[in-house]
């Protein structure tokens, strides 16, 4: 009979243990112990674990509350969904593809806000047709983001330069020169945010009438999906990914073998850029109108912890968006209909997101006790 101790490391293995889906089995993991730590939460607070999830699901819009306001239905919740979802897909894609060539980008907040930034200054204030606004802010926040990743990528390649120290530095570069313009140019009085850009620059579509409903539809969210089946693509089945990968995973070697290292890391940082600068415009010019002066948004780093959840894998980091959106959306529901305090219901998502953060030390732990348990 094993021992409580050896139990428990059999357990653990098998659950993140080597074999097949090893990755995908750690996902599952570190969502169950969030769910886990989320219940015992509620427990305290005398609530009750069930109906507080039926209730986040019932305000992401998954399942249908028991009534809703006029022009309003599950419908028109679940387009919301997808509309706060788009910028986290963009950017746990960007922070996917820096770390499978082993470049850590924490620079998709700034580049967020740069490519926000610049997008509502050169097209949001226009008077520009819709279409061709639309189109215009979607290949400048492309362009303006792939401008920082490509900085980032040559400061790296050219001068050995940490990428996270860089990354950092123009963080905080970005924040306050975009703030001096903000507020000596662009301010609004009553908001003492940027002034609100224009409908016809504008990536998401609210109020917008279907049937008897207001829909909320992002028109941007199939280019997020296009974007997670060409970023499969390319690490899957092109040259470019496979020398990415190895680069990745070993980049002496991978000069050895003849891959060059300097290319690699650059244009993986240009695309990183690029899909970071998407998620700039998606936010500020689509679920938002405005950009706060001196405030780096926070899905920017959420999304490193949601890329860790998702694999680093472009599909899986857009279902790990999606899950993590669930969350953030519906907790707002839950804790006006279990009378929870909103900070609580947040600090349910930051679990998952902790959780997430940490399933790398998961997947090192279960390796190490399965070779222990081969030695013995």
């Amino acid at each position: 009979m094993l021992k409580p101790t050896n139990l428990a490391k059999q357990l653990f293995i098998r659950c993140c243990g080597k074999g097949k889906h090893q990755l995908l089995r750690i996902s599952l993991f570190c969502i169950f112990l969030s769910l886990v730590a989320g219940t015992i939460l509620l427990l305290l607070l005398g609530k009750n674990p069930l109906e507080a999830y039926k209730s986040i699901l019932q305000g992401a819009g998954i399942l249908p509350k028991p009534r809703y306001a006029g022009k309003r239905s599950q419908l028109t919740d679940f387009m919301s969904l997808l509309n706060y979802t788009t910028p986290m897909i963009f950017a746990a894609l960007s922070v996917a593809v820096a770390l499978r060539c082993g470049i850590f980008n924490i620079c998709v907040s700034g580049i967020m806000v740069f490519s926000g930034f610049i997008a509502t200054i050169l097209v949001g204030y226009s008077n520009l047709d819709p279409f061709l606004a639309k189109v215009l802010v979607v290949i400048i926040g492309a362009s303006a983001g792939a401008l920082i990743g490509l900085f980032i990528g040559y400061l790296k390649h050219r001068f050995n330069m940490n990428e996270v120290v860089v990354a950092i530095m123009l963080n905080y570069i970005i924040s306050y020169v975009v703030s001096f313009f903000i507020q000596t140019q662009f301010i609004d009085p009553v908001t003492r945010q940027s002034v609100e850009v224009g409908q016809n620059a504008r990536l998401t579509l609210f109020d917008y009438p279907v049937g008897n409903l207001k829909m909320e539809i992002n028109l941007v969210f199939p280019l997020a999906l296009l974007a997670v089946f060409i970023i499969r693509f390319i690490l899957k089945k092109t040259r470019f990914g496979f020398e990415l990968k190895a680069v990745g995973s070993n980049s002496k070697a991978s000069r050895y073998a003849g891959i060059k290292v300097g290319r690699a890391v650059i244009f993986t940082m240009l695309i990183s850029g690029a899909l970071a600068g998407l998620a700039g415009v998606s936010y500020y010019l689509g679920s938002s109108a405005s950009i706060q002066p001196r405030v780096l948004p926070s899905l920017g780093f959420d999304a490193i912890a949601v890329a860790l959840l998702g694999n680093v894998s472009a599909v899986g980091s857009f279902f790990a968006s999606l899950l993590v959106m669930v969350f953030q959306s519906g907790t707002t529901y839950m804790s006006s209909r279990m009378q929870v305090l909103r900070e609580i219901a947040a600090l349910i998502t930051s679990i998952l997101l902790l959780f997430s953060a940490i399933g790398i030390f998961f997947k090192a732990l279960a390796d190490r006790l399965s070779r222990e348990i081969e030695e013995a």
